[in-house]
């Protein structure tokens, strides 16, 4: 992925880092990371409120590898067809495979402005570490209210009877 556009940083101004893509002043790309695994009203609801909040959404799915060191256990949709479902959203500019818990490891590639998580995460151990390592590049980590009468663990329990 490329972008054009002036950089206008002082050196005292840049972060420690450079992420790979470069964009306009002014322009301001989201990252949504996500397993998005048997999408649901929690995944749209996420995806729509981060696309009020930047000028051009990077969706990034995780792959399965990701997922199971998480969570513990494999998707039940794969990879390919979650990044087919999410790509498909009006609300996405833009759908990459997301190949780290690391977010600094999406950033270094994508170079986006803004992180956006379910607001489960917030003033959590790793919520906090996010915010610690995406603020010393500069990039601002929005929670938004999680969902939580539909998740994917509801759904697996109902499906799995687990």
């Amino acid at each position: 992925m490329s972008r054009t556009g002036d950089s206008a940083e002082t050196p005292t101004e840049k972060p420690a880092e450079e992420p790979a893509g470069e964009h306009g002043a002014g322009r301001v790309v989201g990252y949504v990371p996500g397993a998005y695994d048997m999408f649901h009203i929690g995944h749209l609801n996420i995806l729509k409120r981060a696309r009020l909040g930047c000028d051009h959404l990077i969706a990034g799915v995780v792959t399965d590898e990701v997922l199971e060191k998480a969570k513990g256990r494999p998707p039940i949709v794969p990879l390919a067809e979650r990044l087919q479902i999410v790509g498909s959203m009006e609300c996405v500019d833009e759908v990459v495979t997301d190949v780290s818990s690391d977010k600094l490891v999406m950033w270094r590639r994508l170079g986006f402005d803004v992180l956006f998580k379910g607001d489960d995460w917030k003033g959590t151990e790793k919520g906090d570490r996010l915010e610690a390592d995406l603020g010393a590049v500069g990039v601002r980590v929005v929670y938004f209210p999680y969902t939580v009468h539909t998740s994917s663990t509801a759904l697996r329990r109902l499906i799995t009877g687990s």
